[in-house]
């Protein structure tokens, strides 16, 4: 691959994020509450289970032998955290911590996760 030190790069960043995100669950579980849909069962366990599964899947995501596979979980997982996300536009105005979550920012979240698809999307597909 011709720009394997900037692909090795972003690919470090895309794994911490997830390792980082991962941990936060374990740090700010109230905050996770606030966003979790409340049809949801089990809020607290979803809460540390997604925690737990965006830390292995990071993981996973800097070994070549596994970065397919936790590419496509992590696509997958995305798609699962929609709910949560289209709760926060529904809810909004809301305080999130110490920030205001207004309509605006819970609607602005959505190309995110969009992106952060596509970039799993793009470890799925090179499988460098």
């Amino acid at each position: 691959m011709k720009n394997k030190p900037i692909y090795t790069i972003f690919l470090w960043i895309y794994a911490f994020f997830y390792i980082l995100a991962g941990c936060n669950h374990f740090l700010s579980t109230a905050v996770y509450y606030v966003i979790m849909p409340k049809w949801l069962p089990a809020p607290g366990f979803l809460i540390y289970i997604s925690g737990v599964l965006e830390i292995i899947f990071g993981i996973l995501l800097l070994f070549k032998k596994t970065r397919r596979l936790a590419a496509m979980l992590i696509i997958l997982m995305l798609i699962a955290f929609m709910p949560a996300h289209i709760y926060m536009i529904q809810k909004a105005p809301f305080i999130l911590g110490k920030i205001l979550v207004t309509p605006f920012i819970a609607w602005a979240r959505l190309p995110f996760q969009v992106f952060f698809i596509s970039w799993a999307w793009y470890y799925y597909k090179k499988m460098v």
